[in-house]
């Protein structure tokens, strides 16, 4: 029960960096939509999502499954990018990337300092670093609204069966990413082993 406390609380600040990078990353690109929405704070009532932040990691813990969720969407505006090119893919990119970064940390104290942390903090920064792991996997599965869905939009070529595609996913992507979390089999458990391989990577 405490690791699952534990868990939603690291869920929330993990999605909420998440978020802060998303913005970060467009400010840093000439866009401050984010900024201006009050976005690049760590003031987690800007950030939470109802659904996403609270009730499906609830639901989640309570059957034992592992945590994943998101926050609300940091707004953008690619207009503003000084790079037209490639600013939503950056965009896109910094939200998974932070959560790497967060489960490297964790993963190389972990790995290299173990011997200096007590069991139960041990356990914790390991349940950090899946977490993290597991945010940043799911974000790359190419369904709106998450980050992989934009990715995969950045690269696609322009055609008319392109675009179609991509309507499509924007119409429904919600209820397919709905779909997969609650009525596909061991979707939870797919991510929780593919995070697992990493974490043995990171932390030998």
């Amino acid at each position: 029960m405490l690791l699952s406390i534990f868990g939603i609380i690291v869920l929330i600040f993990s999605v909420i960096v998440h978020e802060i990078s998303h913005g970060g990353v467009a400010y840093y690109l000439g866009d401050p939509t984010a900024k201006y929405a009050g976005r690049l704070t760590l003031n987690p009532l800007n950030h939470l999502d109802l659904l996403g932040s609270i009730l499906i990691p609830l639901g989640l813990a309570l059957v034992g499954a592992p945590l994943i969720g998101w926050a609300k969407p940091v707004p953008i505006n690619p207009n503003n990018f000084r790079d037209q090119k490639w600013g939503e893919l950056k965009v896109s990119l910094a939200g998974p990337t932070s959560n790497l970064i967060l489960a490297l940390i964790f993963g190389l104290i972990l790995r290299f300092l173990s011997f200096l942390l007590p069991q139960i903090v041990g356990s914790f920064f390991a349940y950090i670093i899946l977490i993290n792991l597991m945010l940043a996997i799911f974000n790359l599965i190419p369904v709106p609204p998450l980050d992989g869905s934009h990715i995969l939009f950045s690269l696609l070529p322009y055609s008319i069966s392109a675009e179609r595609f991509k309507l499509f996913l924007l119409q429904y992507g919600f209820w397919i990413l709905i779909f997969l979390i609650f009525f596909i089999p061991g979707f939870s458990n797919i991510l929780f082993s593919a995070a697992s391989y990493l974490f043995t990577l990171i932390t030998g």
